[in-house]
């Protein structure tokens, strides 16, 4: 931590590039981890962490390091670019423009897998979608973020009770929803 603290400070005060580039460099791929695992598209995925790398460096000047680490300002920043990417008029058109023309077909048992799979996915990020944004915070940090609830609780300033009743309330009307949704087929 004291690591990224120096190389913020030296972005800061001296414009420094070789420090924005360690600092990109050193959690860039945690974060098109965290991207990715939301989207199922590399070059979608790729496209918002380097778009989330932009925000971070332009917002560099803001960061004090009192309230939070670096990591955990930097995941919040990434929150919020895909709850943004969500709601976004290119995703919805994205998924309507999705056929199952685009995906591969292999052996039939994966392609099966690969279809299931998607659908699912797309069906769970529909409901987390629908969630009100400190719910989808909470619900992105802790499923696809692995974060504690006492890290999301200090990363978004409330009680850890507070992100314990929005995850477990969010999970129960996610889960309801795709259970809904499994029972209409």
């Amino acid at each position: 931590m004291d690591r990224d603290l120096k190389l913020v400070k030296q972005i800061q005060k001296k414009g420094n590039e070789a420090a924005a580039n360690e600092l990109v460099s050193h959690y860039y791929r945690e974060i098109y981890h965290y991207v990715f695992k939301q989207t199922l598209d590399q070059e979608q995925s790729r496209d918002i962490t380097q778009e989330i790398f932009i925000n971070m460096l332009q917002g560099i000047h803001q960061f004090e390091g009192k309230r939070a680490s670096f990591r955990t300002w930097l995941y919040k920043i990434a929150t919020y670019k895909m709850v943004d990417y969500f709601r976004s008029k290119h995703y919805k058109f994205r998924n309507l423009s999705d056929s199952i023309d685009d995906i591969e077909i292999g052996e039939k048992e994966d392609f099966t897998d690969s279809l299931l799979h998607k659908e699912k996915f797309s069906t769970v990020m529909e409901f987390v979608n629908g969630l009100e944004t400190s719910h989808q915070q909470i619900f992105r940090l802790k499923l696809f973020g692995e974060y504690t609830f006492q890290e999301i609780a200090a990363s978004l300033q409330i009680p850890e009770s507070t992100v314990k009743t929005k995850y477990y309330r969010s999970l129960k009307f996610v889960r309801k929803g795709v259970k809904d949704e499994d029972g209409q087929e």
